[in-house]
């Protein structure tokens, strides 16, 4: 796989939306520790436990807390700075939550996007934007099929819905805005890693019930997800935007998830991946009818490797391992920004 580069990193003045969350706790961690002067901009941490407070991401970096809802909190929150390249990763990320309020899903995802894109039109000294959608965007028949790029967007639920739409007001920005600087969307798998505590993610439940002694509720074990450590998926995002603002002629649309070729692990696979490391009890199945959920999604990364010499390097065993070893030495009393940072050097010695 294509090295992080630190050097190219170092002095860039960064955009990090959503940087109070899971994956954007990690990225500003890891741009922070390559010399980047990150400003953040999201709404605060909405769980306790939270990797942002955790690891005190708000001392490494410029925080504004601001709703991507509004508009002018937006342009208020960006007047008077001047940055090299945007990373938009703020979202409403839960497809459960999507359900019970799709409006406000859509608000975030697609409003809330095409607001920060309206303010960055403002900035003169952009090098490129990459905006984070989800492996969810294209229509799913359920064949089991992995989705390439150039597949068709579609949604039956609110979330994979608010996603495919955001790829549509991205483009349309693109090129109606943006001629002379790279604006790209990033597809990425369903990511596992220390210090998520989200509702209704998999590895937060699972932790949630093995630390309560409890054994954790799958409602589809037998679906199948791209599953990918988060320092893999957030390698491919950072390899993608150095691209945009060095390479023409970088794709604007990619996918990044397992390595081409591997193998689909499922649900419970991964859950009983998981309550073996953790000790837990054994996960049980109570199947939700009504549930919106695709039973099969897989991504085809391969245009990430021909375009950037990008790969993920960690299979679903070895991200669960150092997922759950994260939990269990946070939970012993080690520091969390030391274990976070642990994971990234020994990511970055390894590529």
């Amino acid at each position: 796989m294509a090295a992080v580069k630190a050097a190219f990193w170092a002095g860039k003045r960064i955009l990090l939306t959503g940087h109070t969350g899971f994956k954007g706790a990690w990225a500003a961690i890891w741009l922070t520790r390559m010399g980047a002067q990150v400003t953040g901009l999201a709404l605060a941490p909405d769980t306790q436990p939270n990797l942002f407070t955790l690891a005190g991401v708000g001392e490494r970096l410029e925080s504004h807390l601001a709703d991507l809802r509004r508009p002018d909190d937006v342009a208020a929150a960006l007047a008077g700075q001047a940055f090299d390249l945007v990373l938009h990763m703020a979202a409403q990320p839960i497809v459960r939550t999507a359900i019970e309020d799709p409006v406000a899903t859509f608000e975030t995802n697609v409003m809330g996007t095409a607001h920060l894109l309206q303010a960055l039109r403002a900035q003169r000294g952009l090098q490129g934007v990459l905006v984070i959608t989800s492996d969810k965007v294209y229509t799913n028949a359920e064949t089991g099929r992995a989705f390439a790029e150039g597949d068709n967007l579609g949604g039956k639920d609110p979330y994979s819905a608010s996603k495919a739409a955001t790829e549509i007001v991205v483009q349309s920005f693109a090129k109606s805005y943006f001629q002379s600087v790279p604006v790209a969307t990033a597809r990425g798998g369903n990511v596992i890693g220390g210090g998520d505590f989200s509702r209704d993610r998999l590895v937060a439940d699972l932790v949630r019930a093995a630390r309560a002694g409890a054994p954790v509720v799958l409602r589809h074990p037998e679906a199948t997800r791209p599953w990918q450590h988060v320092l893999d998926c957030l390698a491919g995002y950072f390899a993608h935007l150095e691209a945009l603002a060095t390479v023409p002629g970088t794709p604007r649309t990619l996918n990044f998830g397992p390595k081409p070729g591997g193998a689909q692990v499922s649900v419970g696979a991964l859950a009983t991946l998981g309550v073996e490391a953790l000790g837990g009890q054994p996960w049980r199945h109570e199947p939700d009818p009504t549930s919106l959920e695709a039973q099969t999604l897989a991504i085809d990364a391969s245009l990430a490797l021909r375009a950037l010499g990008f790969e993920s390097r960690l299979a679903a065993p070895q991200a669960v391992a150092l997922t759950m070893d994260w939990y269990r030495r946070q939970a012993a009393g080690e520091d969390a920004l030391a274990l976070c940072l642990e994971e990234i050097e020994g990511y970055e010695a390894a590529s």
